[in-house]
């Protein structure tokens, strides 16, 4: 479903209408009414004022990056996999420095725009109906409200605040209508109006470099001394993995045993790539080091790539083949430099808690809605769809060390906390939008 066009040449022009406008979002709360979200919003709102109290930042700030970097994830982490050669040593070591951990993704091998959605929105596609499988295509284009992270920098800086990049095309996804939703005044891809130009590629590879992209992204920054929220979707290690790098050491490196010849060249050919991703990464930090102002980068693998035949044909794995590495990083000119969250507030993560995990970062105030996340993560820190953790039914939860959580397990606060939840998420996906006019999603002036 990720093209409609497609969809509807294998499906039938019927089959594709149908899933695009009929789908089943969520199932309506039985409390759900006006009054019910009124006094939600009221609950939250009191909590942001707790949080604020010690909070002296705003988060608008800050010129903020959020980097989706294509499938990224450390290979050596699957089982079954064992590499002579780290191919992201860089990554790692930073990960050590400054917030960071691993995030559960409901995807693996695809699902990028689901990832995405929940960074942009906060919501999680565990709340939603299992029909719909990509909020990008079956949700977002009939909404009516979608408050989205970015638009604060909007609400702060104006319109023009609010940027988006994607080295590939802009009708993927129906990001090109989308992002209009979600405020973005600009959409940088490689065709419409503004194009990205001067991309390279890495020897064979059919998709443009991390490096170029970076280089872009720094140059639009550099020209600028407003801040700004910067999206960021890059498409160097997307599949296939047909043996496009020169001198891939990781042939050698990869003694890994039990797999077959094409699955060694996928790997070998996906770990190169992900040690190009690893030097451009650092390369382009130490880049945003230099510049005199504060500039943060939330950065995360969407989600696995589809490659690990091995591992993927145990159910046990089912967990591994969907926890990916992020981290968030401020420059020098940042008063959060140098942070690091504790283990509980950042080892495991789910992308809809970035919003949240990012205030906390850089010590700033939050809105209702981001008090709720904060809450929501302290109570069960990673949530995804069942397939997530090899079930058929039920949502993935996992601790702050990683375990799973049955939800008759879940204490009575974050049952509570879940329910509330739903709430929201209904609110401000096919509900009334009760919460709209509440000033729930609003930071405080």
């Amino acid at each position: 479903m990720w093209n409609a066009k497609t969809d509807a040449q294998y499906n039938g022009p019927a089959i594709n209408f149908l899933r695009l406008s009929n789908t089943k979002v969520m199932n309506k709360p039985k409390d759900y009414s006006k009054k019910t979200m009124e006094e939600l919003a009221s609950k939250y709102a009191k909590n942001a004022v707790s949080i604020n109290q010690s909070r002296s930042a705003n988060m608008t700030s800050s010129t903020v990056i959020m980097i989706l970097s294509e499938s990224f994830s450390d290979p050596t982490r699957v089982p079954g996999i064992t590499m002579t050669e780290d191919p992201m040593p860089n990554i790692r070591q930073l990960k050590e420095q400054t917030t960071s951990g691993l995030m559960l993704s409901p995807g693996y091998g695809g699902g990028t725009a689901n990832i995405e959605y929940q960074a942009l929105s906060g919501l999680s596609m565990a709340n939603f109906d299992s029909s719909l499988s990509i909020a990008y295509q079956q949700l977002v284009p009939n909404e009516k409200w979608t408050p989205t992270l970015n638009q604060l920098w909007n609400d702060a800086h104006g319109k023009q605040a609010s940027v988006a990049y994607h080295d590939y095309y802009r009708s993927m996804y129906f990001r090109n209508t989308n992002y209009k939703k979600f405020g973005f005044n600009k959409f940088w891809t490689v065709d419409g109006s503004h194009k990205l130009k001067g991309l390279t590629y890495i020897d064979r590879d059919w998709t443009a470099s991390d490096e170029s992209l970076y280089n872009y992204i720094l140059n639009d920054v550099q020209q600028t001394d407003k801040n700004q929220f910067l999206q960021v979707v890059t498409m160097q290690n997307h599949t296939p993995y047909n043996d496009w790098y020169d001198n891939n050491q990781f042939k050698d490196a990869d003694i890994s045993q039990n797999l077959s010849e094409t699955g060694k060249t996928n790997i070998d050919t996906y770990a190169k790539g992900a040690s190009y991703t690893d030097q451009s990464t650092l390369a382009f930090l130490h880049s945003l080091n230099e510049i005199d102002r504060p500039i943060t980068v939330v950065f995360y693998g969407d989600h696995l790539p589809g490659i690990y035949d091995t591992a993927s044909a145990s159910k046990k794995n089912s967990l591994a083949l969907h926890e990916t590495d992020y981290f968030i990083w401020s420059n020098n000119a940042s008063q959060s430099a140098g942070t690091k969250l504790d283990s509980i507030s950042s080892a495991y993560t789910s992308s809809n808690y970035f919003s949240a995990q990012l205030a906390q970062h850089l010590n700033a105030k939050v809105s209702p809605y981001i008090a709720f996340l904060t809450k929501m993560h302290q109570a069960i820190p990673a949530m995804s769809v069942p397939s997530s953790s090899g079930s058929n039914s039920k949502p993935t939860y996992l601790d702050a060390n990683g375990n799973l959580i049955k939800e008759k397990n879940l204490s009575k606060q974050a049952k509570q906390l879940l329910h509330d939840y739903h709430l929201i998420q209904y609110d401000m996906t096919s509900g009334k939008h009760y919460l709209k006019d509440t000033g729930f999603v609003d930071l405080p002036k």
